[in-house]
């Protein structure tokens, strides 16, 4: 493997296959760390919410079935971070970089940045779905989901887990899941066999690169401990946007430098 490349033949193989790789250990103890403060930080209000940063509340909250033992059980994820530098350095990594060139090529734009939180003694699922929907660009080969463990991300905690080759079937009919409880913009795919879904354990560091076809989703938090996550998309710059509209317009697109 040349000094410019981050994943073997293997791993390129195995997303095109599967329509994910793991790589273990991505980014270092301290810089994860470093993300953990500056999410506490906004949540406990030590920092002011820098432009466009949103964060949302988890739907059982909201409509008053939990109440939280402290702000940070509340929040269900901080997203929008594009104007915060230090959440950024996600973004701009060079080895994440690296990874995400070599899949869908050089010139790339940074969107829907999140730092997802799953507390205990919340519903927190998120739906078994495609990212695509999400996005206006095509062709989705030219898009790339970043999810990066903060904290373990076990079964028990309420890690991803996927549906492996299902990014070969192409965008799927979503809907609102037939439950109690769903947070704002979880949909579901509808009728699709996912008993075949694969647990994607991570330690923290440990990063999971998807396809925005593939089929995902979370479980409950059965634990006693937080599940975070930070996470992101990449897009070509290459990519257009089928009724023709401009994508690259939107205040959390950001041209990833070269």
């Amino acid at each position: 493997m040349s000094s410019t490349e981050s994943l073997s033949g293997a791993d390129i193989a195995h997303y095109r296959r599967e329509g994910f790789v793991i790589v273990r250990g991505m980014y270092p103890a301290t810089e994860v760390a470093a993300w953990d403060q500056r999410f506490l930080d906004y949540i406990e209000g030590r920092l002011p919410h820098c432009d466009g940063l949103q964060v949302m509340r988890d739907v059982m909250v909201v409509k008053g079935a939990v109440d939280p033992r402290s702000p940070l059980h509340a929040v269900n994820k901080l997203f929008c971070f594009e104007a915060d530098p230090v959440l950024m350095r996600y973004t701009t990594d060079p080895y994440m970089l690296r990874c995400v060139r070599q899949l869908i090529g050089p010139r790339l734009h940074s969107v829907s940045t999140n730092v997802f939180n799953k507390p205990p003694e919340v519903d927190g699922r998120h739906p078994m779905h495609q990212d695509l929907r999400y996005f206006r660009a095509r062709p989705a080969d030219m898009i790339v989901g970043t999810w990066t463990a903060v904290y373990p991300a076990l079964r028990e905690t309420g890690c991803l887990s996927v549906l492996p080759r299902s990014h070969l079937r192409g965008p799927l009919e979503h809907a609102l899941p037939d439950w109690e409880y769903v947070n704002h913009g979880f949909y579901a795919v509808k009728d699709v066999d996912i008993s075949n879904r694969v647990h994607v354990e991570l330690a923290p560091g440990d990063t999971l690169l998807f396809h925005p076809l593939l089929i995902h989703g979370s479980g409950h938090n059965r634990s006693h401990q937080f599940r975070r996550a930070i996470s992101a998309h990449y897009i070509n710059d290459e990519a257009r946007a089928p009724d023709g509209r401009e994508w690259r317009d939107k205040s959390t697109v950001r041209r990833v430098p070269d």
